[in-house]
């Protein structure tokens, strides 16, 4: 038991000074420096937005947005989990840690209760960090069946986190008639597959051969 607990504190230990720590090296460059007034240069905090993670969050936030935390920090907080989940908390600190306020204060300004569970519900089930997906790649030797899972994983995180959404908006007043109707489509769809369709049981084994 200590044996594998030194190993796994271990890997642990070489995952954050490495990936983890170029990583956020990597999101606080681009987040401290941009193009503003026709320069490359230093910003300051309130100088944010011209950011090149700003440029690169703003493209990708509307995706988001159906979700309730369509802002450009928390859309790229969602993208760097992919490199290593660990890497949210480093983005979240660096993208909200400075100003005047403290990263609770800024935090609470950008999140509800309802959309904060709904952002952590997304980067929990989404698609695991890069290490994990090569596992993947590994145990199914397949490009297609992993691209797959990979979807899979992603696409129901994303259902489920609007679903919590939508269906939290109800409870408090604010809900999108358009999103609800989407929403409560979802949630048919749910639970037909787990209570009412009928899977069948193979009857023999398939093995795949070597696949790019």
């Amino acid at each position: 038991v200590l044996r594998s607990m030194w190993e796994r504190g271990w890997s642990f230990i070489k995952k954050a000074g490495t990936i983890i720590l170029l990583s956020t090296i990597i999101v606080w460059f681009t987040s401290r420096f941009g193009f503003k007034d026709d320069s490359f240069k230093m910003l300051a905090e309130e100088e944010l937005e011209y950011s090149i993670l700003a440029k690169i969050g703003n493209a990708i936030a509307w995706i988001f947005t159906p979700l309730g935390w369509g802002n450009w920090q928390a859309a790229v907080a969602s993208f760097t989990g992919l490199v290593a989940k660990e890497n949210i908390v480093g983005t979240m600190g660096i993208l909200y840690g400075g100003g005047d306020q403290t990263t609770w204060q800024a935090l609470a300004a950008k999140f509800t209760e309802i959309t904060g569970f709904s952002f952590l519900v997304f980067n929990l089930l989404c698609a695991p960090c890069f290490a994990a997906i090569g596992a993947i790649k590994r145990e199914m030797n397949n490009v297609k069946w992993t691209i797959f899972a990979i979807a899979y994983q992603c696409g129901f995180a994303y259902v489920i986190a609007f679903m919590i959404n939508q269906f939290g908006g109800l409870a408090t007043g604010k809900a999108n008639a358009v999103g609800l109707v989407f929403a409560f489509a979802a949630l048919l769809v749910i639970l037909y597959m787990l209570f009412f369709k009928k899977y069948e049981e193979a009857d023999k084994l398939t093995v795949l051969g070597d696949a790019a």
